[in-house]
């Protein structure tokens, strides 16, 4: 009960650092290009620093062991996720069969599971963030074009999230120590990572009419597979972890009932698919999401 409450804490304060992007947008103090530039700043700075900041810890076997089923966790949770969104929306969307998929792990996720459970627990959703990238740029570029050309190994290679899941491993995994200048320095900016992205999430809902968000029946398909179907799967994926792995297996299940990622709106402009349907998507999602977190840890508690 007590996880829960921490969790309907943080949704309220996520949900008004929401409304300031939102009132931010609404009375022109950040721009669409401003949105955009907040949004880079949060991929290329905030998150890759959050990923390394978990992962400066002092190495042990039973880190490790959960280390290492959180890599299992985290692609049998994906490959779950791919299949249920496949099997909803394979022959209607691709905007959306990519948005049920990838959940928003980066942007919502790394913040939860950083408050939730504390910074130590990022550690065990980072495998599950690096993979949702790699996935996001193979399947997910598949999913936009229909076109296997269109994949490129640079893009993964040069993507932030994947670099820093790197340098953590390294760092962790090596006798080595950063200077106390540097870590304070890690530690610092991840703390951001909530705020700012719940701002970046409320520039985007300011940009379509809060009419049009709650009238889409597809939408709330898309919502109802993202929240709800693909979370329960997991619940029962993951009830056959030991309870020795309490830790990671709740921070994976939080990375997994995440809302529709962000990205989906960068990918649906990137490859000429609707962008108004993507950004639709990602709002509700998010808002609804408020409620349907707690509900699936409330579940995970009773059934785990």
């Amino acid at each position: 009960m007590e996880m829960i409450l921490l969790l309907v804490r943080q949704n309220i304060l996520m949900a008004l650092y929401l409304l300031i992007g939102y009132l931010l947008f609404r009375r022109k103090l950040i721009s669409v290009q401003g949105s955009a530039e907040l949004g880079k700043i949060l991929l290329y700075v905030i998150m890759p620093m959050a990923i390394v900041n978990s992962y400066l810890r002092e190495f042990s076997a039973e880190i490790l062991s959960g280390f290492l089923f959180s890599l299992l966790a985290a692609a049998a949770a994906l490959l779950l996720s791919m299949a249920i969104s496949a099997l909803f929306f394979r022959k209607k969307s691709p905007v959306r069969q990519f948005g049920a998929a990838f959940s928003n792990a980066g942007f919502i996720g790394i913040p939860l599971v950083q408050a939730v459970l504390g910074a130590e627990a990022v550690f065990y959703i980072a495998s599950f963030i690096a993979f949702l990238n790699i996935l996001q740029w193979t399947y997910g570029v598949f999913l936009m074009t229909r076109s296997r050309e269109a994949i490129s190994a640079k893009k993964i290679l040069t993507n932030p999230i994947v670099i820093s899941f790197v340098v953590g491993l390294l760092l962790f995994f090596l006798p080595v120590e950063l200077p106390s200048v540097l870590t304070s320095l890690t530690s610092t900016l991840s703390q951001m990572s909530g705020p700012l992205a719940m701002m970046v999430l409320g520039t985007y809902l300011a940009q379509i009419r809060l009419s049009e968000l709650f009238t889409s029946a597809q939408s709330y398909l898309c919502c109802l597979v993202r929240l709800l179907i693909i979370p329960l799967c997991t619940i029962l994926l993951l009830a056959l972890a030991p309870e020795s792995l309490a830790l990671p297996r709740m921070a994976i299940l939080l990375a997994a009932a995440a809302p529709v990622g962000s990205n989906i709106a960068i990918f649906a402009q990137l490859y000429g698919q609707s962008y108004t349907e993507a950004v639709k998507d990602v709002c509700l999602s998010t808002v609804l999401s408020i409620v349907t977190l707690p509900l699936m840890v409330w579940i995970a508690g009773g059934i785990w």
